[in-house]
């Protein structure tokens, strides 16, 4: 476990990153993540098993982006690395891949550098992510990542942390539009549709974290794809029955509560020509 802080670091403040990496089973986190992290796995226990699906599914994902031809990928509220990250599932299906992860955590930031290895193929790039024109004018992002190209636009577990007065729906909007004709876009994003109690519960103790919790209603997350064509099965929950590949593993479905999985959403969209 973290037990220094980095300077500018408050380790008394409950941070979601840290948080997560927690529920991973991580060690860059401290005390105050841990604390706060345990009074949410009281009330929704299975979001341990739901951070760890989530890591699982980026792997799946980006394999199934690499297959589409897919060599560029730019992950959003990217978080603190942890097991398959970005870069090494993409590195491992295309060698001359380019990856940027974007984070404004410093600490995120600080780990992200130190595991790169790849440094002329991966950059890790301290930014708001909310500012579309901060992260899209980038020297590090413009240096790795060609937009006239497709690109694969990666918001994993992110959009849930962006309250609705960020105007989420608009900045994605415009990485959308700065997307060129065969991008693709990728999200996984806490339902606000099922488990209201824990729901109303989990986001009451995210006020005492540095980023609120903020799940939205399916059709709040789907419209997050504009006009994006959705790829089968579309935009879907963690039950196995109703999704299929690439959303989850049908050799190893989670074992979680049926309705603690109806909350997880996610869903790939390609730009039309």
């Amino acid at each position: 476990m973290m037990e220094q802080a980095p300077v500018g670091i408050d380790p008394h403040v409950p941070n979601a990153a840290r948080m997560y990496d927690y529920f991973l089973g991580g060690k860059d986190n401290f005390q105050a993540d841990r604390d706060l992290a345990e009074m949410v796995l009281k009330v929704m226990p299975d979001i341990r098993v739901g951070t760890q699906e989530n890591r699982a599914l980026i792997g799946r994902v980006v394999k199934h982006l690499c297959d589409q031809g897919i060599t560029q990928f730019l992950d959003l509220g990217s978080g603190l690395p942890a097991r398959e990250n970005v870069h090494e599932a993409a590195l491992r299906h295309v060698p001359d891949a380019r990856v940027v992860y974007v984070d404004n955590d410093p600490v995120v930031a600080t780990h992200g550098r130190a595991l790169l290895a790849a440094p002329d193929r991966v950059a890790m790039v301290q930014a708001d992510a909310r500012r579309p024109e901060e992260v899209l004018n980038h020297p590090s992002v413009r240096a790795l990542i060609d937009f006239e190209r497709p690109v694969a636009l990666l918001m994993m577990f992110f959009l849930h942390l962006v309250p609705d007065e960020d105007d989420p729906q608009g900045f994605v909007a415009r990485y959308r539009e700065a997307l060129a004709p065969g991008s693709y876009l990728a999200i996984s994003h806490v339902g606000s549709d099922s488990a209201p109690e824990q729901v109303r519960r989990v986001s009451d103790f995210y006020q005492q974290a540095n980023a609120p919790f903020c799940p939205r209603p399916g059709a709040e997350i789907a419209a997050f794809f504009g006009d994006f064509e959705l790829i089968p099965p579309g935009l879907a929950t963690g039950l196995g029955e109703e999704t299929g590949w690439p959303f989850i593993d049908p050799a190893s479905p989670p074992l979680i509560d049926e309705e603690i999985a109806r909350m997880g959403y996610a869903g790939i969209g390609r730009k039309p020509a």
